[in-house]
């Protein structure tokens, strides 16, 4: 028996957004400062790597069935189609050939962060095949570059962040840099939360890029509603955070129904009729508050609900349409490894 080649592995997790989301998105932090809570959770994205003997090239994406083939790395072409896999490997300069596949635990649009968390996981899996010394402060950033400069992409910063620290973070954005700030809660604040939380997809996904390039445009614009609804979810992150310190989790709960409302209010198509009629049923049945996790438009949504009447309000969810996705938190950001093939 001998070892004969070497596979290389990377996962990131998702992530669910409790407040802040817009304002890590530019030019609001440079000009303001932003600040994002959120955690991950144990849905991932996924990226592994065969190295091959020739300078070939093949990248696929499983959940799109899409594959292409090139027969050396420089031979990369922009088209619409992986491109978040031909930007990470131009990045980093590959200049060896390999088959790179990609997979997703949710589908870009759901509003957990799918897209991003993806490209750090490329990120990761590149790193470990190409032995580099990257930090996770350095992969962030090296996400956030390849999808907001090189493939030109509207979007924050927030869920690079997340997917590549992992855990509960407070993520402060300004204009010298991003600050991850892990949250020590108490075990028995995330075992309620766990069982109190309810993630529902809603059905159809969306283009974030559409609902940010707008909201960004109407803030830079001077639109005095964009611009009072972005204040007030910063003042409502820290308020979120300290619930969240002090095991509140009804007023978490209470600030999460706020934070909602006030998100609305960045654009008209960050909520739409289904998921208005959705959440009323489920304040009806017994949950708290609630939120999108993403940019809105479409995808999962987030509940708390009281404790004794959480199978009420899933039960209510699942009969008009939604599906409730079990999850729990996820400590760990991003992971790679290798894995020897043996014959």
């Amino acid at each position: 028996m001998s070892i004969t080649r070497r596979y290389y592995r990377a996962r990131a997790p998702l992530r669910i957004s409790f407040c802040g989301g817009g304002t890590d998105v530019s030019p609001y932090p440079e000009e303001h400062g932003g600040c994002v809570l959120s955690a991950t959770i144990n849905h991932h994205a996924y990226a592994a790597l065969s190295p091959r003997r020739d300078t070939r090239l093949t990248l696929a994406s499983l959940d799109y069935d899409l594959i292409a083939k090139y027969d050396h790395p420089k031979r990369l072409k922009f088209d619409g189609q992986l491109d978040l896999l031909k930007a990470a490997v131009r990045a980093l300069k590959v200049k060896r050939g390999a088959d790179l596949w990609t997979h997703s635990d949710a589908p870009p649009g759901s509003g957990l962060g799918a897209s991003s968390t993806l490209m750090v996981a490329l990120i990761g899996v590149l790193r470990e095949w190409l032995k580099l010394d990257l930090s996770p402060y350095d992969i962030a950033e090296m996400a956030f570059k390849i999808e907001r400069v090189d493939l030109k992409l509207a979007g924050g910063r927030q869920d690079q962040y997340a997917a590549s620290f992992g855990g509960f973070n407070f993520i402060e954005f300004e204009r010298e840099g991003t600050i991850v700030t892990p949250l020590r809660l108490r075990r028995q604040t995330l075992e309620e939360l766990e069982y109190r939380l309810l993630l529902c997809y809603m059905g159809q996904t969306r283009q974030s890029a559409k609902i940010i390039e707008r909201q960004t445009r109407s803030y830079v614009e001077g639109n005095q509603k964009t611009v009072a609804a972005l204040e007030h979810l910063k003042v409502q992150a820290h308020e979120m955070k300290r619930a969240l310190l002090l095991g509140h989790i009804d007023g978490f709960g209470e600030l999460l129904h706020e934070a909602w409302e006030q998100k609305k209010r960045l654009d008209d198509g960050i909520s739409n009729t289904h998921v208005d009629k959705l959440y009323q049923i489920a304040r009806k049945e017994g949950a708290i508050g609630g939120k999108m996790p993403g940019a809105g438009g479409g995808g999962y949504f987030l509940l708390l609900t009281r404790f004794d009447r959480r199978h009420r309000v899933a039960a209510a969810l699942e009969k008009h349409g939604g599906q409730v996705v079990p999850f729990q938190f996820e400590s760990r950001g991003m992971s790679s490894w290798s894995v020897a093939r043996e014959r």
